[in-house]
């Protein structure tokens, strides 16, 4: 056999390889038994103990003998070459179950866009941070959180393709300005965070502020500009501070960056927890305010110039809570869009206003009225609100010729798809739609032609210095009739002064709202206003 770990394979042994054979004869042992015979046994026995490589070599006599000796060595070299593949697929099939491993992993462990540690790494690191942090005097690690605002604009407006390609360049530009032992995560969504071992305080907010630097060049998507800010918040650790705590109070102190003018770096306060919990109290109360009817709307009267005859008021929501007394909507509005319950809330505002309407219609007869109501942003990008109004009409039985939807000018310049669909849907059925605060925002008079509106509101703002200003006179008076070119009708917010309204008639407007036609009133209000008007001909008004 050829086994060079046996010693019948040197060159004193008699089995040699087949193309040797001619030089053996037939061995024989000292009984005259053919040796091959207790070879060819002991072949037997080694290839089937695993030794697929041993072999016999064959004799010169090629006989019976030889011919199974042939045989077995061929079945050996089958088997040794099955074996050796199944040996190699083994391999393969291990290395391939590794790499699969280690993927899984990665998988496990790495956000699969931006390839930033992921939510479970992440806090990983931050419990790292806090076990290896050396002691109360030395500088402690710290956690940053980082938002992208206005990044569902872009999501709607450009494609989540760009979205995607947006937040792959903010992972880059993150990693850029953080230090080697730190770790850049992706939480979910546009939210980033940063752990910073043993940074310190000085250290951990310049590291913020280089991040807020880096977000504030603009990042080129498909050929175009797109700007992208950030709100950051920042928790420094205190020696014994858990890694739940450190990430609840990032959290708190972005949201408060988010909700002071956004694109801004806080290091997070005691005091920010407090107002967080504040917050989760009136979102509460609100709800439940909704519910159980603890609110009721104001109208304020929207009136013809000169005449000053009512035609149409805007609807005003107040909260009456039962231990603080009336809230206003300044202290409540912007909590309820934050938290969703803008939805709930707006439709109990149209609700309330519609069926209003519908108990003034005898009032109405064939005369101009319309009820304004606001319309957030949120509720326009809901799904389902043009579904709503028209429901809500056929319900109260009013038609959409009496109701007027006043919304911002930033949602009408938005390409949000969502948006534009519902206000498509909305001036189909009828209803008027108005730019609210008209010269507060960006919108040109050349842009207001493409926009699916009726009417314009100017804000209070343009008209405060009419009176006194010639030259913002001047202006008024032009931004009234560039905007009648363009056929929409125009109604002045903010008229508190009888010389206010001399000059607005003068400059040729005819609607107007405001404290010197009357304050936000109940509806019992309205409906004596409506009557007294009723009795008494426009011409003797």
């Amino acid at each position: 056999m050829t086994n060079h770990d046996d010693p019948r394979t040197t060159g004193e042994d008699r089995h040699q390889p087949a193309d040797a054979a001619a030089e053996h004869p037939v061995p024989s042992n000292p009984d005259g038994m053919d040796q091959r015979l207790p070879d060819l046994v002991e072949l037997i026995v080694e290839l089937a103990s695993g030794n697929l490589a041993a072999r016999l070599a064959p004799s010169s006599a090629q006989d019976p003998i030889d011919a199974v000796i042939t045989g077995i060595n061929l079945l050996a070299e089958e088997l040794q070459d099955v074996y050796s593949g199944l040996e190699a697929r083994v391999e393969e099939r291990t290395e391939l179950l590794r790499r699969a491993q280690s993927e899984l992993e990665r998988l496990a462990l790495r956000d699969p866009l931006t390839g930033l540690a992921n939510r479970s790494l992440f806090a990983e690191r931050v419990g790292q941070a806090i076990d290896t942090s050396a002691g109360p005097a030395a500088d402690q690690p710290a956690v940053m959180l980082l938002d992208l605002d206005g990044f569902k604009t872009i999501n709607d407006s450009l494609g989540h393709t760009a979205g995607d390609a947006v937040l792959v360049e903010v992972a880059r530009r993150l990693n850029s300005v953080v230090r080697e032992v730190d770790t850049v995560a992706r939480l979910g969504g546009d939210e980033f965070a940063i752990v910073m071992p043993g940074v310190g305080s000085a250290a951990a907010v310049e590291i913020a502020d280089q991040a807020l630097e880096a977000m504030k060049v603009p990042l080129t998507v498909h050929g175009r500009s797109v700007w992208v800010h950030a709100s950051i918040g920042v928790r420094i650790a205190e020696y014994g501070d858990s890694a739940d705590l450190l990430l609840r109070d990032a959290d708190t102190a972005m949201y408060e960056a988010k909700t002071n003018g956004r694109a801004r770096v806080l290091v997070y306060e005691q005091a920010m927890h407090h107002a967080v919990q504040r917050r989760l109290r009136v979102v509460s109360e609100l709800g439940t305010a909704i519910h159980n009817g603890h609110l009721r709307l104001t109208y304020q009267p929207i009136i013809a110039l000169p005449s000053r005859r009512l035609i149409g008021v805007e609807a005003l929501v107040r909260w009456h809570h039962p231990h603080r007394g009336l809230i206003m909507p300044e202290e409540f509005i912007r909590i309820a869009e934050e938290s969703g319950l803008i939805v709930d809330l707006g439709r109990w505002v149209s609700r309330t206003a519609v069926s209003q309407v519908a108990a003034w219609l005898p009032l109405i007869g064939d005369r101009e009225f319309r009820m304004h109501l606001n319309v957030s942003p949120v509720e326009l990008r809901r799904p389902g609100l043009a579904e709503f109004v028209a429901n809500t009409l056929s319900t109260y039985q009013v038609s959409s010729d009496f109701i007027a939807l006043e919304i911002s000018e930033s949602v009408l310049m938005s390409e949000d798809p969502v948006g534009a669909d519902a206000l498509a849907d909305l001036q189909a059925q009828g209803i008027q739609l108005q730019i609210d605060d008209f010269g507060t925002g960006y919108s040109s008079i050349s842009y207001l032609r493409r926009l699916p509106i009726h009417t314009v509101k100017v804000d209070r703002s343009l008209i405060s210095t009419i009176v006194e200003d010639p030259v913002q006179r001047r202006f008024v008076g032009a931004i009234f009739h560039l905007v009648e070119s363009v056929g929409l009708s125009v109604v002045v917010e903010g008229v508190e002064t009888e010389q206010q309204a001399e000059t607005l008639v003068e400059l040729g407007f005819t609607r107007a709202q405001g404290y010197l036609f009357g304050v936000p009133q109940s509806a019992e209000a309205i409906t004596a206003l409506l009557e007294t008007e009723a009795a008494t001909p426009p011409s003797l008004t």
